[in-house]
């Protein structure tokens, strides 16, 4: 079955109080968009087409330079106007997956439970459970547990507000239906937009399967509206990657306070003490210490190695039971052999 994946990222962020596209900020050290075209790629889709609309002229470059298509939106009229700008992309597809550059923690395996949920010809919507439900659009159900429709907060009457499963706007939808369907959705509702999630009520009347999926942990599905929300995701992120790496046998003096921006692939009984930072790719073996205030970058660091307060590796390999540091930097192109000793305030590039 072929599969088009549409990540809509037009949205201008207004909550964000910023010059920069929302899906350009970082969480993690990278773009929230990247964040969710590298969780797309998982899926191996056979298209893969960004909506842009504001900051084009900075998000645009930045998609395309990853070699993955994009479209422009240039009136922001809602969700399913934005999709439709992606029509001829999709077109032909059997099935479309509408993901959100807002919305980078989503993973690959919620979404293949949601491809999975059904045939390619039947809707499928990713929805959640919310004790807050406040600003979401609410699932609709019959008393057979039949999804009747979505009804946005702004348009929802006191009943439909006691509701607290939500859709989080991810839906896979048949390809040909969704690309006739689109230009059947009107605009008369409180903010005069095109919603996408008009299609369960069409899908409804027309007698097409609906099926869904409930994502368990609600951070995956938590959109970025502002930084406060922003900085939410970032602890909550950092948080589920330093107790992976503890579940695999790093100590962290106070997990609170390390930052990983990237891939960290380490081995067991490291110890990592506070504001650590590792960006980029790094490699730890097995028994390596590393002081407070360290930042490592796209480095590796070999077994038994100590890295002492306040240094900087960056670029570089650390040989077996070598000491770095306090107050050293290692830069680009540095290699220590085993059993090496870096001292105090020392500077190192282009060196073995």
């Amino acid at each position: 079955m072929s599969l088009t994946i549409v990540i809509l990222a037009a949205g201008k962020g207004t909550r964000m109080k910023s010059s920069k596209p929302k899906v350009m900020h970082r969480l993690a050290g990278k773009p929230l968009l990247q964040h969710v075209i590298d969780t797309a790629k998982q899926l191996s889709p056979e298209n893969l087409v960004v909506v842009c609309g504001n900051g084009g002229n900075e998000v645009v470059p930045y998609v395309q330079h990853q070699s993955i298509e994009t479209v422009m939106q240039v009136e922001q009229k809602g969700t399913a106007h934005a999709v439709e700008q992606a029509k001829a992309s999709f077109a032909n597809s059997d099935e479309v997956l509408v993901l959100y550059g807002d919305v980078p923690l989503i993973s690959a395996e919620t979404l293949q439970d949601l491809i999975g949920c059904g045939d390619h010809n039947s809707l499928k919507v990713l929805t959640a459970i919310l004790d807050d439900p406040t600003g979401y659009g609410r699932i609709v159900r019959d008393y057979d547990d039949n999804m009747l429709s979505i009804v946005e907060h702004k348009d929802a009457d006191e009943e439909t507000l006691l509701i607290n499963e939500i859709n989080t706007g991810i839906m896979c939808i048949p390809g040909k239906w969704l690309a006739e369907a689109l230009s059947h959705i009107d605009n008369n509702n409180s903010q005069g937009e095109y919603y996408l999630p008009d299609l369960i009520a069409m899908a409804v009347a027309q007698g097409i399967s609906i099926n869904s999926v409930t994502c368990e942990d609600e951070m995956e599905v938590a959109g970025v509206n502002n930084r406060v929300q922003l900085a939410e995701l970032e602890s909550y992120y950092q948080q589920k990657r330093a107790t992976a790496l503890m579940m695999a046998g790093v100590t962290f003096c106070d997990p609170a306070r390390i930052d990983i921006r990237g891939q960290l692939e380490a081995g067991q009984d490291i110890t990592v003490d506070i504001n650590v930072i590792f960006e980029g790719d790094n490699k730890i073996a097995d028994n390596v210490s590393i002081g407070a205030n360290c930042i490592i970058i796209n480095s590796i660091l070999h077994e038994g190695a100590e890295i002492l307060p306040n240094s900087i590796v960056e670029n570089a390999e650390v040989g077996a039971h070598c000491s770095v540091g306090p107050f050293a930097r290692l830069r680009p192109g540095t290699k220590l052999a085993a059993k090496a000793k870096v001292g105090n305030f020392v500077e190192i590039k282009n060196a073995i």
